[in-house]
């Protein structure tokens, strides 16, 4: 069988979907639990071993992707907080980052200090348009380089200094791997080649560096972060569907949003961003989950008004029984029901920030009124019952109470078979599966 195994290697749970390579079909999907404390190998193998329990896979090909241990932080150091670090955060997030600290300006002792309290697995190092400012670029590289640095740089500003700098990088001990400007002219944002080099980084120094599994194994299987796969596979599905859409994506520690918009006038016209328009793009929301993070989702519902005191009080007490058990699982409709409101306020105020584009720094938000798909991920959706589903993604579409710009006519669906991140797994090798893989998942309204 000319087939591919799927694999995301999750915080909690590792996901598997073996796909047919001819006609883009999904032949099986299991899952088990991911397996941090020993090796996520062990994990990995019981969920790969369930998908392909009843089918010849012989010799087919991994393709696996990993957010355990974590996932990929990552620090930016800019030139100045509004323009170059921002642009810097943004490409960030969209190469599967969590961003954990973001600097600006010329280092100082005190700086390098507070980067190095952030511990990031990969620093980006930005500044500058090209053929513009050099000295404050120069003063960091410089800074990295004596202070003994030796977290992976991937190197993306102005492009006049570019050998200059990876060459004083190198020569100070410092593992650095060049990209193109992430900001190489006034509003114009190129995330791909910093994309690219961010994955290639990971891939060979962070994965290794968790120890999430002995030996090489692990390490030759994984081929993006969790994030980064998903993004290309929201990507390939807004090319197929030819529209904007938005995925919004509850897990237990934070919840995700992707959204895919076709430029407009703001890509060129005189109310342009500065630091440039992200027009595919990822925002991470640390403090909404559903276990871990799940009485960050009631405070936030509170400041956005869509609980009352009275309603937080009552919420308040079973989201702190899940942050101090992770593992918790609804028995009753009773729990269910606290899991499908616990989600629709994270949903919601997820969305909310994402179109403000405070997460991003966007001034004029990303305006997600065009939305024609809203996809809805994560455990709590896709093993939920379908009017569950529907509620919880009928709350975001219903949600105009904050004037934002939120989706006017979606049309719902559940990633129910979780194929988003294998679809962006396979893009680059087997576009034609992959496209034919998301286009099956149109379909899955919840009902």
């Amino acid at each position: 069988m000319n087939v591919a195994v799927c694999a995301d290697v999750g915080s909690t749970y590792t996901k598997v979907a073996v796909v047919d390579l001819d006609g883009g079909g999904l032949l099986a999907a299991a899952s088990a639990p991911t397996t941090v404390d020993s090796d996520v190998l062990h994990g990995l193998d019981a969920a790969v071993a369930a998908a392909t329990a009843r089918l010849p896979v012989g010799d087919a090909p991994w393709y696996v992707c990993s957010s355990a241990g974590g996932g990929l932080r990552l620090a930016v150091v800019g030139y100045e907080p509004l323009v170059t670090a921002q642009a810097g955060r943004r490409v960030g997030l969209s190469a599967g980052a969590n961003v954990v600290h973001v600097a600006a300006g010329r280092l100082g002792a005190a700086d390098v200090a507070a980067l190095r309290s952030a511990r990031p697995d990969v620093v980006l190092l930005v500044g500058g348009t090209d053929g513009g400012d050099a000295e404050t670029l120069t003063h960091n590289a410089t800074r990295l380089a004596k202070a003994r640095w030796r977290v992976p740089v991937v190197l993306a500003g102005n492009a006049d200094a570019r050998d200059d700098l990876h060459a004083l990088l190198a020569a100070g001990q410092v593992p650095v791997t060049v990209a193109d400007n992430v900001l190489p002219r006034i509003g114009v944002l190129a995330p791909s080649s910093a994309r690219a080099a961010i994955r290639e980084v990971f891939l060979r120094h962070v994965i290794g560096g968790k120890r999430l599994s002995r030996g090489t194994r692990f390490a030759r299987l994984v081929r993006a972060a969790t994030p980064d796969a998903v993004l290309t596979g929201v990507e390939v599905l807004a090319d197929g569907l030819g529209g904007d859409l938005a995925v919004v994506d509850v897990g237990g520690a934070t919840t995700d949003v992707y959204s895919v918009l076709t430029p407009d006038e703001r890509a060129t016209g005189p109310g342009r961003e500065v630091a440039g328009t992200l027009w595919r793009a990822r925002t991470v929301e640390g403090d909404l989950g559903m276990r871990w993070s799940a009485p960050g989702v009631v405070r936030a519902a509170v400041e956005e008004r869509l609980l009352t005191a009275a309603d937080a009080g009552e919420l308040t007490a079973a989201a702190d029984a899940r942050a101090a058990d992770p593992g918790f699982l609804p028995t009753d409709d009773g729990q269910r029901a606290v899991d499908a409101r616990i989600a629709a306020l994270a949903a919601t105020v997820a969305l909310r920030r994402h179109a403000r584009g405070a997460a991003t720094g966007e001034r004029a938000g990303r305006d997600l009124r065009d939305v024609r798909l809203l996809v809805g991920s994560g455990g709590v959706l896709r093993h939920a019952a379908g009017d569950v589903a529907a509620g919880v993604l009928g709350a975001v579409l219903t949600d105009h109470a904050g004037g934002w710009p939120l989706p006017r006519a979606a049309r719902p669906v559940v990633d129910v078979d979780y194929v988003l991140a294998a679809g962006g797994l396979l893009a680059a090798d087997h576009p034609t599966a992959a496209r034919a893989l998301l286009h099956r998942m149109e379909g899955r309204a919840p009902r």
